[in-house]
């Protein structure tokens, strides 16, 4: 008879083994077959000030002709295509690093920001998209009126400031 020495751990590591396996051959194969399609997504900055909020895609190599833009049912989508192109027979790539292909970007707009008054511009590589905010949204002082002598004051909507009128 022989003696098997108990493992408590044995399954668990099994099973650990058939997870990793499992999540590494398929993220692979996924990631491998995007690069082979040419999908990427150009980086964004997305930020706002008083007036609008504004985005900035980073979209190098691309012609303005070749990005689209749209806004439907609140949402924002930029969709577009940079295309690789051979610039000699003779040329033989080493590395090629840069994405190719189509992209599409979509972003959820707030319900602050007016998609009736969009500016687009594109500069060095750079779309720049400015989105109005609605009226409503926007910051407004209000002023109090004091009855007796003191000064009538105002309120600035938003951050809570207190000034005399004097000042």
């Amino acid at each position: 008879m022989n003696l098997i020495t108990y493992d408590p751990f044995r399954e668990l590591r099994s099973l650990q083994e058939e997870v990793n396996r499992v999540f590494s051959s398929n993220f692979n194969r996924a990631g491998e077959s995007g690069m082979m399609r040419g999908a990427w997504n150009p980086s964004v900055d997305i930020f706002e000030n008083k007036d609008q909020l504004v985005l900035e895609a980073e979209l190098p190599g691309i012609s303005p002709d070749d990005v689209n833009i749209s806004i439907e049912n609140n949402v924002l989508t930029i969709h577009g295509e940079r295309r690789f192109e051979k610039k000699d027979e003779g040329d033989n790539f080493h590395r090629v690093e840069r994405s190719y292909g189509s992209f599409t970007r979509s972003f959820t707009l707030p319900p602050t920001v007016s998609s009736e008054n969009v500016e687009a511009n594109y500069e060095n590589g750079i779309l720049r998209l400015q989105l109005a905010k609605r009226e409503e949204a926007k910051p407004r002082r209000i002023e109090i009126k004091a009855t007796g002598g003191s000064q009538p004051k105002t309120i600035e909507a938003g951050n809570n400031k207190t000034k005399s009128a004097g000042q």
